[in-house]
């Protein structure tokens, strides 16, 4: 499986921004995806994961009712919609991918990685 991140870019505080992580493989459909980000100088952070099906999908708390992740079977992408965007949420921003769903926060259980996208949002 491969990802490649896209969308990041530099917005206000308060504005949105949609980002993509496109697939290849005709095996997509089995992967359970996630979002995490990385500032400078901190650990990679779990931001969002959905399950292979769609069914099932977790937030960390930071960005609960802001981001909202899904997935596009017909495009083998996964979105994650990100609104109402704060300065804390400036990263580097990766998707990644795995077939178990368990430990979900733990970048070490993801297999796949994309090349990650950049987010800044100034003050």
């Amino acid at each position: 499986v491969q990802l490649q991140a896209s969308g990041g870019g530099l917005v206000q505080a308060g504005d949105s921004l949609r980002l993509s992580c496109a697939t290849s493989g005709r095996t997509f459909s089995t992967y359970n995806m996630a979002w995490f980000r990385q500032a400078p100088g901190k650990e990679r952070e779990f931001v969002a994961s959905i399950s292979w099906s769609g069914s099932l999908t977790v937030y960390a708390d930071s960005v609960k009712g802001r981001f909202t992740i899904s997935r596009d079977s017909a495009r083998n992408t996964v979105p994650l919609q990100m609104n109402s965007l704060k300065p804390d949420d400036t990263a580097v921003y990766y998707c990644a991918a795995r077939l178990d769903w368990h430990s979900l926060g733990d970048p070490t259980k993801y297999n796949y990685w994309g090349q990650g996208t950049q987010v800044t949002v100034s003050s």
